[in-house]
Parts: C-alpha cells; sequence; structure tokens
C-alpha cells in the first residue's frame, strides 16, 4: 500500500494565505480601535465600513488558508 505525500506545491499556497490572514486579523482590529477613538473626524463611517471589512476578510482568508493546507495533505489526487 502506497502512502500519500503532501502537496507542497498546494501547501506552500495556503501558507501564504495564512500569510495574508495575520497581516489582516493585526490591521483590522487596530484601524477599528483608532476609529472608534476618534468619532469627531470627517471620515469616520468610511474608515469604519474598511476596518469591518478588513476583519471580514481575516475570518475568509483563514478559513480559506486553512481548507487549503488541508487539502494539500489528505485530498487524493487522480
Amino acid at each position: 500500500m502506497e502512502t500519500e505525500k503532501t502537496d507542497k506545491e498546494t501547501l506552500a499556497k495556503g501558507l501564504k494565505t495564512m500569510g495574508i490572514t495575520l497581516v489582516l486579523m493585526f490591521a483590522g482590529p487596530t484601524l477599528l480601535y483608532i476609529v472608534l477613538n476618534n468619532k469627531d473626524k470627517p471620515f469616520h463611517i468610511p474608515l469604519l465600513i474598511i476596518s469591518i471589512a478588513i476583519c471580514g476578510l481575516a475570518i475568509y482568508f483563514g478559513f480559506r488558508g486553512i481548507n487549503t493546507i488541508l487539502d494539500s495533505m489528505f485530498k487524493k489526487k487522480p
């Protein structure tokens, strides 16, 4: 019985996605904290929308990165 091996190219793609996730995980909440402390600034609402979108993208890229890493380890090639 032959053992399945990890697809290194797909694993690298998943790790890159997790790197993007790491950046977004710090950028989104930091920007959100700054925006919520400066409510009197003129760009409050657009920056609030952008920071919430960045937080959402962090969650999306996190799930996508974990899914890609798991596919590289457990998915069978045809």
